[in-house]
């Protein structure tokens, strides 16, 4: 199932999407799906990031090839670091440059939605406690990442999230192909089988520190061939079995 959150007319909610229609639900997707009896077309509503997260969980250097062109051998274990909720944007929403940095990179990545309270989950366990996933551009100033020695000001400015379209509920994301796009153009062409850690390993990893709640997105790491973005520049991320994330890029 493929799980959206909208906005029509000033209403907020999520809907299942079936074909080019959205049904919609009566209350938020975690446990039992209660649905209206509405119905309203996909062309008609704006898509909205599927989750407003209270903490957006992120892994570095969870591929070889990606480690190793910014110039660091593979980690042994994961590296996490926290985007704030405030980073999170929708599809379609502008990605925002800020003033006096030099370059902003996209980062195209498989985000994992966390369905239930998570805590101390052991790997084997650690699927059953997630919701569905979706696209994600971790958005990096580059800059700051080399300057200040740790990532909180690099990936934390507003916009630097983008989340979507949609959660896909029934996915293995074991072996995903991903790519990344620049106005057309192929950036990055990986999959999720060259993930140095794989779902489970990080949701059990991430959960053994902190407590994921329900609505908790974590982000699994970007493939080599990330590169800038300026002004005008259209960035996408298609993951197979998901679909694809677009966001204009400004100052």
């Amino acid at each position: 199932m493929r799980i959206a959150r909208f906005s029509l007319q000033g209403t907020v909610a999520f809907a299942a999407v079936e074909g080019d229609e959205l049904a919609v639900l009566d209350t938020h997707p975690f446990g039992e799906l209660v649905f209206t009896g509405d119905r309203v077309r996909l062309a008609d509503v704006r898509l909205l990031s599927p989750m407003i997260p209270s903490k957006v969980v992120a892994v570095g250097k969870n591929y070889a090839d990606h480690a190793r062109e910014m110039g660091d051998e593979p980690p042994v274990e994961p590296v996490l670091f926290l985007k704030p909720s405030t980073s999170v944007i929708g599809p379609g929403d502008r990605i925002l440059r800020p003033a006096g940095i030099d370059r902003v990179d996209y980062e195209g990545e498989l985000a994992v939605v966390i369905g239930r309270l998570t805590k101390g989950v052991a790997a084997d366990r650690a699927l059953d406690h997630v919701l569905g996933y979706t696209c994600a551009n971790d958005v990096t100033a580059r800059d700051l990442q080399k300057t200040d020695g740790q990532w909180a000001r690099a990936k934390g400015f507003d916009s630097f999230c983008p989340l979507g379209p949609w959660i896909e509920t029934d996915l293995d994301p074991g072996a995903l192909d991903l790519t990344t796009t620049v106005n057309s153009e192929v950036r990055q062409q990986s999959s999720t089988k060259q993930m140095l850690h794989g779902v489970a390993e990080l949701v059990a990893y991430a959960s053994a520190v902190m407590t994921l709640l329900p609505g908790d997105v974590l982000i699994t790491g970007t493939p080599a061939g990330i590169g800038p973005l300026a002004d005008g520049d259209e960035v996408s991320v298609t993951i197979a079995g998901i679909g694809t994330l677009t966001n204009p890029v400004t100052s």
